[in-house]
């Protein structure tokens, strides 16, 4: 059956009650739906782990399309590597929580031992290592482009953009004009720093859905149907329509 609706989420950080709760919202329906999430799975929010083994599910159950972003890729690159930088910027951006959700809340009782997590992850959750591996940086449709942060604008093809860039560009995507007549949907920078508020914010050629979640404010999904669009919301504290 042909899909009558594209619903997007981006910048879940772990908010894992929230995020099942906006798919009942949306009255998730996998034979009609295709649901297309953003990336930043983890960090911040509590749950990641949780979150994590929910859009596997999601994937490999419903088809769903899971995209990667910088919280995902920096995950990654802490467990995959032994390089400090990546293992400083990792628990700067709200890895701690990240752990914690693997390895338990009382892992760290007796000091930070990052290796000793690191280790355990590897070892228990090696298929969630494999998983975030395969994920691509952007999906393509005929009317709109899904990315976690954004396209360089600079770029007559914007295919051309760095991977780097796709998961972390801010001022450049948002105030430029990228080659390209689809829509860009996007997440990375909060709405509430585009416009004031955590609703989605739209703007021309371009939608950023992040509202926030792991910040206290709100989790987006945008429903696109035939180019026509519906925003959503979970309340971080209280459940409420847009």
């Amino acid at each position: 059956m042909k899909n009558n609706r594209i619903l997007a989420i981006s910048d879940i950080h772990g908010c894992y009650d929230q995020f099942i709760r906006i798919l009942d919202k949306v009255n998730f329906n996998s034979t009609q739906d295709k649901l297309i999430l953003l990336g930043d799975y983890v960090d911040r929010g509590r749950q990641s782990k949780q979150v994590l083994d929910k859009v596997i599910d999601l994937v490999n159950t419903y088809d769903a399309i899971a995209l990667i972003g910088n919280h995902d890729k920096m995950f990654l690159d802490w467990l995959l590597t032994n390089d400090g930088m990546n293992e400083f910027n990792f628990f700067r951006n709200g890895g701690l929580q990240t752990v914690e959700s693997y390895c338990g809340l009382d892992f760290f009782d007796s000091g930070i031992d990052t290796l000793k997590a690191k280790r355990f992850i590897l070892n228990n959750f090696k298929y969630h290592v494999e998983f975030l591996k395969t994920l691509s940086y952007y999906h393509e449709t005929d009317n709109h482009i899904f990315v976690h942060a954004g396209l360089n604008p600079e770029y007559e093809n914007w295919k051309l953009t760095p991977y780097e860039e796709m998961i972390w560009i801010r001022d450049e995507f948002h105030n430029g004009k990228v080659q390209t007549d689809k829509t860009i949907v996007f997440g990375h920078t909060p709405c509430v720093s585009l416009h004031g508020s955590a609703n989605v914010w739209f703007s021309e050629g371009k939608i950023g859905i992040d509202g926030g979640a792991a910040y206290g404010y709100q989790l987006n999904c945008l429903e696109v149907t035939n180019n026509e669009v519906k925003q959503y919301c979970i309340k971080t504290k209280e459940e409420s329509n847009v």
